[in-house]
């Protein structure tokens, strides 16, 4: 026997395919049934050449030809229940029949043409019992004969006919129908493993996302919080190195200044990169969401900034705060509020916070000595604000502005925080030579 491919077992193992068997076992199964079988045929085949005068060599032949069928019953289950069929008269094939008709109901064989062959092997087989019988009866002698009735034949030929065809059919169409569920489920099972797999991968892509998102923000808190302190730090500074000679009093006071801010910025750092770090940590050993590491982040900031309210969020309320402190480096800001001021949603707040605190940042870096115009605006479902700074070459003291870094990201950090909240964010020069940043927050 040769071998013609491979295939998986269940395990995932890979087996040698022998020509339509799957497996082995199957391959010595049906070989071993099929020499049963044709042992069979070939001692009926001896009592047929008996009955009939045949050549018993031929017919022994023939039997074991037609016994041997069987080996193939699972590549052509329909062959081998009509040859089953075609050798009923002679009476052979008793093991041929049984099998070959079990193999042909757990075939997946469309259902009429198992109930067509069926009926066949039926008929077949109540005749040639019917026939049989009625011989016997008139073979036995006058003297001992004893009529049982005209009902007798019929009714036993009927018996063995449905005894021989339906239990092999019955225990084939039951073997075929679990073997499809059993299929049916594992198709499933393989169906889910995709999916599972599927939602797996989708969650590690979220995850990394939402990383990513929080990596961004993080990254922004940081700016937002750090960046203004030490840009008030370098305007000081400035001033200092300017009065130092002229005015020694308000330079002792600017370093006070310069001092406590850079304490200040040193305590932010400090505590955000703590929370990082302690958040890292956690993550490793708990798998704690980086989103609640940028959460605690922002809060000690924020917290360490000196602003907001007892859990350590920045809200509309802190903005004259920073208002206050940029008037101490110098800047001259002229802060207005329009409408009646209320609470709104903590994002919201600190969202119109970090705008503001930005937008201060900027004249500073870029402008400064310039006028500075701050307004706040609570409507009815949304809350505005704008910082609009004059030309830099106008403000007093231009001449002495700080040389300070940017990052280039304020604008843009400012932009996703509006826009992430479904707001307006506009901002550009004005006609006057300076520059306006304007947004707009939904009350809710």
């Amino acid at each position: 026997m040769t071998t013609t491919g491979a295939h998986q077992d269940a395990t995932g193992d890979t087996t040698r395919t022998w020509l339509w068997w799957g497996r082995r076992r199957s391959v010595a199964l049906d070989v071993g049934i099929g020499l049963v079988s044709a042992v069979e045929c070939a001692v009926e085949g001896v009592h047929f050449a008996g009955r009939t005068g045949s050549p018993t060599a031929l017919a022994v032949v023939f039997g074991l030809l037609v016994g041997s069928v069987l080996t193939v019953r699972r590549r052509w289950p329909i062959a081998v229940v009509l040859v089953a069929v075609a050798i009923t008269p002679a009476q052979m094939g008793y093991l041929l029949t049984v099998v070959g008709l079990y193999t042909l109901a757990a075939s997946d064989v469309p259902r009429r043409i198992i109930g067509t062959l069926t009926g066949m092997s039926l008929v077949a087989t109540l005749v040639v019992v019917y026939v049989e019988m009625e011989k016997d009866m008139r073979d036995v002698p006058r003297e001992e004969y004893v009529d049982p009735g005209a009902w007798f034949i019929p009714t036993m030929s009927i018996f063995v006919a449905v005894a021989m065809t339906l239990p092999p059919i019955l225990f084939g169409l039951y073997i075929g129908a679990r073997r499809r569920l059993m299929e049916s489920l594992r198709e499933r099972a393989d169906s889910l493993e995709q999916e599972l797999s599927l939602l797996a991968d989708r969650a590690e892509e979220r995850a990394e996302w939402a990383r990513t998102e929080e990596r961004t923000r993080i990254a922004r808190e940081m700016h937002d919080v750090v960046a203004h302190r030490v840009s008030l730090m370098v305007v000081h500074a400035a001033a200092l190195q300017a009065v130092a000679l002229k005015d020694p009093q308000k330079a002792v006071k600017n370093a006070a200044l310069v001092g406590d801010m850079g304490r200040q910025a040193l305590t932010e750092l400090r505590e955000m990169l703590g929370v990082l770090r302690a958040g890292a940590e956690e993550e490793r050993k708990k798998a704690v969401p980086l989103a609640a590491v940028g959460a605690a982040a922002a809060a000690a900031a924020a917290a360490a900034a000196g602003v907001g309210d007892g859990a350590g969020s920045a809200s509309i309320a802190d903005v004259e705060v920073l208002v206050g402190q940029s008037r101490q480096a110098g800047m001259v800001v002229e802060f207005a509020v329009h409408g009646e001021v209320r609470v709104y949603a903590p994002e919201v707040e600190q969202t119109a916070f970090r705008v503001v605190q930005e937008a201060l940042t900027n004249v500073h870096k870029h402008a400064a000595g310039a006028k500075v115009l701050v307004r706040l605006a609570h409507r009815d479902a949304e809350v505005a604000m704008q910082v609009e700074n004059g030309a830099p070459d106008a403000a007093d003291g231009g001449a002495h502005a700080p040389d300070l870094p940017s990052g280039g990201n304020g604008l843009v950090g400012m932009r996703e925080r509006v826009l992430a909240l479904g707001g307006v964010f506009v901002s550009g020069p004005t006609d006057a030579g300076g520059f306006r940043v304007s947004a707009v927050l939904p009350a809710k």
